[in-house]
């Protein structure tokens, strides 16, 4: 009998593995990048949870926060040093950091988007900004839209977007400092490929951030297992799957000027957090 199970746990580990493989042969990327081949950055033992990430100048000098602390850290890719860290508000559950023009931003799961003043300095500090619809909601991912000058929040879980099979997407305007009260606009599941076939069949994205050369929204939805492609209209364009195998639990994602891709991902208590980066090749495909 104990030879019967060994082998039933073997022939089990052998296709498995074999399911394995051939989702991998089948993974499809972006034109100019390949998802299954990253270089990876461990992050240290203060980023654990990291679930923003902003490319700010060279990769010395991320600024990345994580969903607990208050806090935004200055991280280099290849520093055996502490991370630099600025408190800029009480412990909370921040899901995003965006670089809007000059200013710095960091959004709250419930919507609220705080303006940092200071960054950088032993001053830090920031102002508030609710979302001005009462309801119970919950956001991750936020872009800004320099053409627009406005950051964009998307829903991960909103009750108006419940049985509606679609996703909600909310302005808030850099120039007055406020949220529209209504949607800017949604994403329609049926639109996204590869959704009913994901872990969850609602669209529930946990980063965004605007491609610099291309001009469009790449946006990572971690329970879903997905990198979905946008306009900045918000029309869906593409989506491709994103493998385990390199991304336990993507939370962040940003860009360097040239095109290069970084997607964090945060750790748990079997994988440490890391930086993956993605040379950018525009012309292959």
């Amino acid at each position: 009998m104990k030879l019967i199970k060994y082998y039933a746990l073997l022939l089990l580990f052998f296709s498995c593995q074999m399911v394995g493989e051939k989702q991998e042969k089948g993974a499809t990327s972006p034109q100019g990048y390949e998802l299954s081949k990253p270089e990876r950055f461990k992050v240290r033992e203060s980023l654990q949870e990291i679930s923003g990430l902003v490319y700010n100048g060279d990769e010395s000098n991320f600024i990345a926060n994580n969903d607990e602390q208050g806090k935004l850290f200055q991280v280099g890719l290849r520093t055996t040093d502490p991370y630099p860290s600025w408190k800029f508000g009480k412990g909370g559950d921040y899901e995003e950091v965006v670089h809007a023009g000059n200013d710095w931003l960091v959004l709250k799961s419930n919507g609220t988007m705080y303006k940092v003043a200071g960054l950088f300095t032993d001053s830090t500090d920031s102002e508030a900004f609710h979302f001005p619809v009462p309801g119970k909601r919950e956001f991750e991912a936020a872009y800004y839209d320099a053409g627009k000058n406005t950051t964009f929040i998307i829903c991960k879980n909103c009750e108006e977007d419940k049985g509606e099979k679609a996703t909600s997407v909310y302005a808030f305007r850099m120039d007055s400092l406020r949220y529209d009260s209504a949607a800017a606009f949604r994403f329609e599941n049926r639109d996204i490929p590869g959704l009913k076939e994901s872990p969850s069949k609602h669209f529930r994205p946990s980063a965004a951030a605007v491609h610099p050369l291309e001009n469009r929204v790449y946006i990572v939805a971690s329970i879903n297992r997905l990198l979905v492609i946008t306009d900045l209209s918000g029309k869906v364009l593409e989506a491709h799957p994103l493998p385990r195998k390199h991304f336990s639990q993507p939370e962040g994602i940003t860009f360097a000027p040239n095109g290069d891709m970084y997607i964090s991902n945060e750790g748990d208590e079997e994988n440490t957090a890391d930086i993956l980066k993605f040379k950018y090749h525009p012309h292959t495909k």
